[in-house]
């Protein structure tokens, strides 16, 4: 089973933050390898520099699903605005928030 930290709010891992209807992906850290709902939650209860995934790490599975439970590449998150898997949407703003997470990424 999957660990999201932060300041989550339910089960789908939305968070203070962002809590949404379509606020259901949770994203792992590259630097820690932990699941947080968001950039906020991780600086919030992390003391290390945060690290973003190199373009060359996208089919690494970071992206986990709040709706189905199921885990997904950056690169499969990146051309979907659903899950794959369950068809639940995915907050279309979050790819404003890309370059937080993933290197070479300034949507």
């Amino acid at each position: 089973m999957i660990h999201i930290h932060g300041q989550v709010l339910d089960e789908e891992t939305r968070c203070v933050h962002y809590d949404g209807p379509t606020d259901i992906i949770a994203i792992k850290f590259a630097c820690c390898g932990r699941y947080y709902p968001c950039i906020h939650c991780h600086e919030e209860n992390e003391s290390h520099r945060r690290r973003t995934w190199a373009t060359d790490e996208r089919d690494e599975r970071a992206i986990y699903c709040g709706a189905c439970k199921s885990e997904h590449t950056i690169q499969t998150y990146m051309n979907h605005t659903h899950c794959p898997r369950c068809s639940s949407l995915w907050n279309e703003n979050c790819k404003y928030h890309h370059h937080y997470y993933f290197e070479g990424d300034r949507t």
